[in-house]
């Protein structure tokens, strides 16, 4: 069983920062890319960032210049830099890791439990 388990989440003021941290944990052979995705309320659950295992990045057009994705491949873990944040970058923020199994060598889609953004003055 592979579990991931985010922090850093809060309450911040428009126009300040946070770093999220998402570590993976359990059955882990290899992880191929992770990312972040987010889900405000009413609203559908959006691709925010995306790293692969390589490095290579990718972005949500909304975030671009103010989100920076990187990751530790040496302790499983991904990170969330945000900066200049805007009271719509308000949402629950999942972690997703893709796992090859060590126990099956199968590969799984992993979502964390999410961690609460809320940008607000």
């Amino acid at each position: 069983q592979v579990q991931l388990v985010e922090s850093g989440g809060g309450l911040v003021q428009p126009g300040g920062s946070l770093r999220l941290s998402c570590a993976a944990s359990g059955s882990i052979f290899s992880i191929r890319a992770m990312g972040w995705y987010r889900q405000a309320p009413g609203k559908e659950h959006d691709l925010v960032a995306r790293i692969t295992s390589g490095g290579s990045t990718n972005y949500a057009d909304s975030v671009k210049g103010r989100f920076t994705i990187s990751r530790d491949n040496a302790k499983n873990t991904v990170f969330l830099q945000m900066n200049s944040l805007k009271p719509e970058d308000t949402a629950v923020y999942y972690c997703n890791a893709g796992v090859i199994d060590s126990r099956t060598f199968g590969y799984l889609e992993v979502f964390g439990r999410g961690t609460l953004v809320t940008v607000s003055s």
